[in-house]
């Protein structure tokens, strides 16, 4: 009776099915890492450099842009999807796209409400209140 140890069983027994070596498959230069890591900190200092502005319904368009290229990037390179098959890449990137426009859409009218919902309610609530001057409806009372 022929006896094989277990390590002989197990690589016989996949020899015959195509399985090679597990590894990492696309190793990516350091240069490359280091491009796309500067691209994204100069990203976000662009996204810190536009909220200064008071752009109306553009800052909303602005912000999702970088946001959806920031994302992109970190899919492309740091998820591998660069190297995967280009129809998760349609299927993925244009799902960041959609989402983007659908929240850039919905946002689009948010500028028509800034007023009441910011200025209004936290300006006033915020503005010290002088103890001299009268009640608003009271009647004013004339000075002797």
């Amino acid at each position: 009776m022929a006896h094989t140890t277990t390590s002989e069983h197990n690589h016989d027994a996949h020899a015959g099915h195509g399985h090679h070596e597990h590894g990492f498959s696309h190793p990516m230069p350091i240069w490359m890492l280091f491009a796309v890591f500067f691209a994204l900190l100069f990203l976000t200092g662009l996204t810190v450099f536009q909220a200064q502005f008071d752009l109306g319904n553009a800052e909303i368009w602005a912000s999702l842009t970088i946001a959806t290229i920031k994302a992109a990037l970190v899919i492309l390179f740091f998820m591998h999807l660069l190297w995967d098959k280009p129809l998760n890449a349609i299927v993925i990137l244009g799902s960041l796209i959609f989402v983007a426009l659908f929240l850039g859409f919905t946002l689009m009218d948010a500028e028509g409400y800034r007023e009441n919902l910011i200025y209004n309610s936290t300006i006033e609530a915020s503005q010290p209140v002088d103890p001299n001057a009268p009640a608003e409806g009271a009647p004013a009372v004339a000075a002797p």
